[in-house]
């Protein structure tokens, strides 16, 4: 007898199947984790910007007293929209499955979105979807030379179609482009293939500008700043913004309504029991003085 043949043997040898099941890993962009996160209770969710402004002077004692200016405000409502999945599953195959096959699909669920809204704090258009902070307009003025509130200071990388014969200094303008109170808490985001790039970077004396992290569960650090690595970052081409540096917590607002609901319809399409997920996000740039581009462009 042998297992070789079913009729010789085979049938008596049961077929072990794992029951851990493998997965494919998502690549997620980690903006959630870096960005301002407010939950709230409707979708209709505003909030006030002070963009100072206030005004004094100086005077003698008994000068008189003229009315200097006062602080401005700017509003922020952020577009949003809903995810959602409807994945079914037969009822006897929920009930004959040798694991639990409705917590396996909420969390099929839960990970598909983290991936979609990891991407739309990125590049979301804000149209039934949050707004990405790349899709926020850009300019390269400064902060204390007139740019519009809302717009996104960008510095060019010197060359049309990648990084010219200095990167670091271009890296460098970025850091010290950032208020002050902002570098307290900033990182730096980008993607794996820019990251490679970067890494391979030396100062003009042979030293890497990438600093590996020291201890363990430290971030890397690039000009002493951690590096957060979001796959939904542009590669390094012509026109393109693949590196981003700032303060998240107070430059990117994410609000989210009661996080995510799944219902269990068993009455709609039998024989299959669907599962409705549902999850209410918006997403924009809340301080646009805190984030900085670096887009590939020769100025």
């Amino acid at each position: 007898m042998n297992i070789g043949s079913p009729a010789t043997g085979g049938y008596a040898v049961p077929t072990e199947l794992d029951k851990r099941i493998s997965e494919v890993l998502l690549r997620i962009s980690p903006i959630r984790s870096i960005a301002q996160v407010v939950q709230t209770s409707t979708s209709d969710y505003r909030k006030l910007i002070s963009l100072g402004g206030t005004a004094s002077g100086w005077v003698s004692e008994t000068a008189a007293r003229l009315e200097t200016a006062e602080p401005t405000f700017a509003e922020i409502i952020p577009p949003h929209g809903e995810l959602y999945a409807n994945p079914s599953a037969s009822q006897q195959m929920l009930d004959d499955s040798f694991f639990d096959l409705e917590a396996w699909l909420a969390e099929e669920v839960a990970r598909e979105f983290a991936r979609a809204e990891g991407a739309a704090f990125v590049n979301g258009t804000g149209v039934n979807q949050p707004s990405g902070f790349l899709a926020a307009p850009t300019s390269e003025a400064g902060d204390l030379n007139g740019r519009p509130f809302g717009t996104l200071q960008y510095v060019a990388s010197g060359n049309a179609a990648g990084f010219d014969s200095s990167p670091d200094l271009h890296l460098i303008d970025m850091v010290m482009n950032l208020n002050p109170g902002h570098r307290q808490g900033a990182v730096w985001v980008m993607n794996a293939s820019t990251l490679a790039q970067i890494r391979k970077l030396k100062d003009t004396v042979g030293d890497y500008l990438w600093q590996p992290g020291i201890m363990d569960k430290q971030p890397d650090r690039l000009l002493g700043y951690p590096v957060i690595e979001a796959a939904d970052m542009p590669n390094i081409a012509a026109g393109t913004t693949p590196i981003a540096f700032g303060n998240f917590q107070n430059g990117y607002l994410i609000t989210e309504r009661f996080g995510t609901r799944i219902l269990r319809d068993p009455y709609s399409n039998k024989p299959f029991v669907n599962f409705y997920a549902t999850k209410r996000l918006g997403g924009q740039v809340l301080d646009s003085s805190a984030i900085k581009l670096l887009t590939i462009a020769a100025a």
